[in-house]
């Protein structure tokens, strides 16, 4: 038993390095592309809301090169593994994170991100465009990160609201809404002041420039 313990602890570690090291590799093409990936702070607060509300399903809408997702779907079997409710022997028949990218050639690269993490069992990237993705989805889900279109946040929301897709308190994070906050007034307007979610503000800087200050919205669902 303590080496069938043991060994599940090291199979783990391996796991873990090997997501690390494909979330490495993304931030170093962020970083000399210029491309607009959480990186690893805003990851770290990303990490932080996914701890506290334990989502069991995610939805992305905005893939980029795959690293919200993988970082997701981490944080996700980090609390699995904590309250020992996640098998690695087990090969999931569905995804835990749901990611839409409308841009072919980022969710080509994403994909490959993707299985070189290992988590392509866990991961399922759908080409398209959000509005049109979203009323097909036949899932609800506990978590919803904004990361693509600034000016579609609320529509996105909306059309997850309007198709039942939400779970009881479902935590819904928003990234750059200080950086465009112009462009997504409207949607900071209606979770912070439509009675339908209870919503923070967690400022941060934005990634890879420090000296430029953004931030994420955390909005909690209180639809009973």
């Amino acid at each position: 038993m303590f080496n069938l313990r043991r060994q599940n602890k090291q199979n783990k570690q391996n796991e873990v390095n090997t997501i690390l090291k494909v979330l490495a590799e993304i931030e170093e093409t962020a970083r000399t592309d210029s491309l607009p990936s959480i990186g690893p702070i805003k990851g770290k607060i990303v990490k932080s809301v996914i701890m506290e509300h334990k989502p069991k399903k995610a939805l992305e809408i905005g893939t980029l090169h795959g690293y919200s997702a993988i970082l997701i779907a981490n944080a996700m079997l980090d609390y699995s593994w904590e309250n020992k409710t996640f098998d690695t022997n087990i090969k999931y028949s569905r995804p835990i994170v749901i990611s839409v990218e409308k841009d072919e050639k980022l969710a080509t690269i994403a994909r490959k991100n993707i299985k070189n993490s290992r988590l392509s069992n866990l991961i399922h990237v759908i080409i398209g465009d959000a509005i049109r993705v979203i009323p097909n989805l036949k899932t609800k889900f506990n978590m919803i990160f904004l990361d693509a279109a600034k000016n579609e946040y609320l529509r996105y929301l909306q059309l997850v609201e309007e198709y039942g897709l939400l779970e009881k308190r479902a935590v819904i994070v928003a990234d750059n809404v200080i950086l465009f906050e112009n462009e997504m007034k409207n949607y900071l307007d209606y979770v912070r002041h439509s009675g339908k979610y209870l919503s923070r503000t967690t400022e941060t800087s934005l990634e890879f420039t420090k000296n430029v200050t953004d931030a994420l919205e955390v909005s909690i669902s209180l639809g009973q």
